[in-house]
């Protein structure tokens, strides 16, 4: 037992750290609205308006394929996917891959950091600013 100490000693002292590290949830919104601006084009996240996206407001929560009067492709439709952290997660990051065949032009985001400061800012436009 005196042997594995310090590695427990170890292992103890690195708790903190893992706490402490980043989720999808800890996300910076003010960087998220910057790194936003490239989705902007296509998605409007102030009004419930469509453009060539459909809009973003309340999609924390909401079913994809689920604004009404925008024409999803046949896959977001039936994905059975309800947007949360996780799943917007994935999808930011690899938009073709998560549901293929999807009508999303965009690669994605490749930086983790950039994923979650795009989800805390949509979490936070969501709530009213």
């Amino acid at each position: 037992m005196r042997r594995y100490r310090p590695a427990l000693a170890a292992l103890v002292a690195l708790l903190p750290l893992a706490a402490a590290s980043p989720s999808w949830a800890e996300g910076d919104p003010a960087k998220g609205e910057k790194v936003f601006g490239r989705c902007k084009t296509c998605h409007e996240v102030a009004k419930q308006q469509n453009k060539i996206g459909p809009h973003l407001v309340g999609v924390v929560g909401r079913k994809a394929g689920a604004v009404e009067g925008f024409k999803y492709s046949d896959p977001m439709k039936s994905s059975g996917i309800t947007w949360d952290e996780a799943t917007l997660g994935q999808y930011l990051k690899d938009p073709k891959g998560f549901i293929p065949g999807n009508k999303m032009a965009f690669v994605g985001l490749k930086k983790d950091d950039e994923v979650a400061d795009v989800i805390a800012y949509l979490k936070q436009a969501a709530a009213g600013g």
